[in-house]
């Protein structure tokens, strides 16, 4: 058996025709999505990372406003950023790229984006929405990996999906992601982690198997069963150029679908952050009830229903030590 190869670029490449069509269609409406991007520092991977998304928001129309700060900045300096990004109506979704300098309080600042303009879907109000099942915005690399999956015709419901990697970032939004009684999820999930004993005899009762570990290659071939879809977040730094976390020619023998590193999820990831910028420009996507609100009485806003097997029947669709989710990620075993 030789893997079908998912080909991020393309799938990618459809969904910023989407988005480029929403946004167009919200210019018409008197409304031109704009994204703020705050980059602190000099790391290059970042810089990276950053000059990529600007450059994606013009190719769909949107306005991009660039905030690169110096390293040596004052972590009240950057909230009073933010609080002025929070209170211009321009601005639909604000991003500050991570990591932060050492003298931050990432959480905090993090937690200081309004969470109706957080383009990354981090705020601890926007993924309790999300484990909720009512999600506004979902971050955007579990959001662009949910897509593959389901533009590439691979069943999720009632599949056996194992991650491996417990970040905030990709790990625990993922696994919230695929367990919701919806298209494109109702998986049975389990997460691994470093501390997981017996690592190989879980991914090997995968039919999904998603690797965000931070490890190159960390994924051999005897590990997958076969005919696995296996979906690699990883992206590592080697002498021999940039691989994932799962040991590629071994594994397109074994499963029957596989996402190249790089031109896998790395492309999904900027497409469905620029799809989370539409909807947070959509005043028909404001959620109901407010996030203060929420913040101030521990509530969710949404109605709380039930039904016989646990599950939630609503809405769409880190930093731990497993996950490599670009730059920032890594893992401190």
């Amino acid at each position: 058996m030789t893997a079908t190869i998912i080909d991020g670029k393309a799938i990618a490449a459809q969904v910023r025709s989407e988005v480029r069509a929403d946004t167009a269609d919200l210019v018409q409406r008197g409304i031109t999505p704009g994204l703020a991007t705050v980059l602190v520092g000099d790391d290059p991977a970042s810089h990276v990372y950053v000059r990529s998304k600007r450059k994606a928001c013009a190719e769909v129309g949107m306005e991009a406003w660039d905030h690169d700060l110096d390293a040596s900045i004052a972590e009240q300096a950057l909230l009073d950023l933010i609080d002025d990004l929070n209170a211009d109506p321009s601005v639909h979704g604000i991003l500050v790229q991570l990591p932060l300098p050492e003298h931050m309080d990432e959480q905090k600042i993090l937690d200081a984006v309004s969470p109706l303009k957080d383009a990354d879907g981090f705020h601890p109000y926007n993924m309790g929405r999300l484990l909720a099942g009512e999600p506004v915005v979902a971050p955007a690399t579990p959001a662009g990996i949910q897509q593959l999956l389901v533009r590439s015709g691979i069943e999720t419901a009632g599949a056996e999906v194992v991650i491996v990697g417990r970040s905030n970032i990709v790990g625990k939004p993922m696994a919230a992601l695929l367990v919701q009684k919806r298209q494109g999820a109702d998986a049975t999930v389990t997460i691994c982690h470093s501390r997981t004993k017996d690592l190989q005899a879980h991914t090997l009762r995968a039919d999904i198997l998603i690797a965000a570990i931070g490890r190159a290659h960390a994924i051999t071939g005897p590990m997958i069963k076969p005919g696995a879809a296996v979906i690699d977040v990883g992206i590592n730094r080697t002498d021999e150029g940039l691989v994932g976390d799962v040991d590629f020619d071994a594994a397109k023998e074994v499963a029957s679908a596989i996402t190249p590193v790089p031109g896998g999820v790395g492309p999904m990831t900027i497409a469905m952050l620029l799809a989370n910028v539409v909807t947070l420009a959509d005043p028909s996507a404001a959620p109901s009830g407010s996030p203060d609100a929420a913040d101030d009485n521990g509530g969710n806003s949404g109605p709380g229903s039930d039904d016989d097997d646990g599950d939630d029947n609503s809405g769409p669709g880190s930093n731990d030590d497993d996950d490599n989710s670009g730059p920032g990620g890594g893992d401190d075993d």
